[in-house]
């Protein structure tokens, strides 16, 4: 593809990704980005010596896309330890994976919030996923989470006191009724992999793509916005057989910070609103799944004592989790204080006030550590998401947009087009440029 250009809208990790695969190809690539600095929903600021990431993030490190596109040991991860506490009033237990997490194998089979039944049939379950790969997951026959867990016979308890928070962190949807797809496939990755958080904060994620796609030779723009693509590319209609050969002439016109750009193909990479108004394919999803991150200050040696473990909140659900940041990553938090942070879940959550939000999870947290208080618990940074991910109910992903969906030499790239996870968002990205370099030829 040497001298072809193509302009890419959007940097966060999809853009970013495509962009370096492309410009090691031999493109001319142009990414514009409106915001002033690149990442897209990923995304982190410091403050005062706190690192607060645009809500609660984690990095898969099972995900393919994440072994093949990122260097893990030089974004210096810090890693949470597996399993989670399970919370309420009065009490807190300990559920862990006995054989990535030992020192905690006794505590877990010793928890009663989960009857034995369903340990083992958590273990036949680790089996079951772990012998399919992503795309015969996400081709399989699909349903919501809840029904899934209730055909593989797991208790309501384990359900509702596990599962429920601890996958409504990571689907932003507590009643569970999301594709059961995305529950095997991150089952899986939690079983090969670790979760954790680079130590500068999970925008050093976009800004080593970024610095991968400078380095293959793509220029980025921040601060400029693609306002229109117009694509003026036909195909030959007739091979001489009465067949459409699909050999693309002409190219795309892309208006971005009030100038036009004249290019071979385009890539819309932007979120999903912005990337269906700019291409107008409906099958993009627009339906959000919201939350509200809030991050809190305590005075520095009052740790929670989680051992780098999430609180899951079994007592109801808001906050849904409490997250010991400076425990898992110290560089989070100035050397004289600990940061955590609270999630809430919905739209609801949205139009609560940063006050009340604090108060609710100071509360929580004086109900789970009766014998300690909570009164400096200082709210420092509060994220207001409104559209954390795209809405993924059973069969979601069987109608999402191809890359090619545009038409003509305008292309897709975004978890949209795969499923909402850092795994989909980059994933689309190679390959989707895969798809614009296959078309060039």
């Amino acid at each position: 593809m040497d001298g072809d250009s193509v302009v890419v809208a959007g940097a966060g990790l999809a853009g970013l990704v495509a962009a370096r695969h492309l410009a090691e190809a031999g493109a001319d690539v142009t990414v514009f980005e409106r915001r002033p600095g690149v990442g897209g929903r990923v995304r982190t600021q410091e403050r005062d010596g706190f690192t607060f990431d645009r809500g609660f993030q984690v990095l898969f490190t099972g995900y393919p896309a994440v072994r093949r596109e990122l260097d893990l040991s030089a974004l210096d991860m810090r890693y949470f330890s597996p399993g989670a506490v399970v919370a309420r009033p009065g009490q807190r237990s300990t559920l862990s994976d006995p054989i990535r997490d030992p020192r905690a194998a006794v505590a877990s089979l010793l928890n009663r919030e989960v009857t034995t039944t369903d340990k083992l049939r958590t273990l036949a379950l680790r089996q079951h996923v772990g012998s399919m790969d992503e795309a015969e997951i996400f081709d399989s026959a699909d349903d919501s989470i809840r029904d899934y867990l209730r055909e593989w016979g797991f208790s309501d308890g384990y359900v509702e006191n596990f599962v429920a928070p601890f996958y409504g962190g990571i689907t932003l949807d507590r009643s569970l009724a999301t594709s059961k797809r995305v529950f095997e496939y991150t089952f899986k990755m939690l079983s090969e992999g670790e979760i954790g958080v680079p130590a500068e904060g999970i925008g050093a994620i976009p800004e080593q793509l970024a610095a991968a796609a400078r380095e293959a030779g793509a220029e980025i723009a921040t601060e400029t916005g693609v306002e229109q693509v117009v694509d003026a590319t036909e195909t030959d209609a007739d091979d001489g057989a009465g067949a459409a050969t699909g050999r693309a002439t002409g190219g795309v016109t892309v208006t971005a910070g009030g100038e036009t750009v004249d290019a071979d193909a385009a890539l819309v990479a932007t979120d999903p609103r912005e990337a269906r108004r700019l291409t107008g394919v409906d099958l993009i999803p627009t339906e959000a799944r919201s939350s509200v991150t809030q991050y809190y200050r305590l005075p520095k040696g009052a740790k929670l004592g989680t051992r780098r473990k999430i609180l899951l909140n079994a007592g109801d659900d808001a906050p849904n989790t409490v997250v010991p940041m400076s425990e898992v990553a110290p560089e989070y938090a100035p050397d004289d204080a600990e940061l955590l942070n609270a999630t809430f879940l919905g739209a609801s959550a949205l139009d609560r006030d940063a006050s009340e939000l604090a108060t609710r999870t100071k509360a929580t947290l004086a109900s789970w550590y009766p014998d300690r208080s909570f009164a400096d618990l200082e709210p420092l940074h509060t994220d207001r998401i409104e559209f954390a991910q795209f809405a993924q109910p059973p069969g979601v992903h069987d109608a999402l947009p191809d890359y090619r969906a545009p038409g003509g030499r305008t292309y897709l790239a975004g978890d949209y087009t795969a499923w909402s996870s850092i795994q989909g968002a980059m994933r689309s990205g190679r390959e989707a440029a895969a798809a614009i370099l296959s078309d060039a030829e």
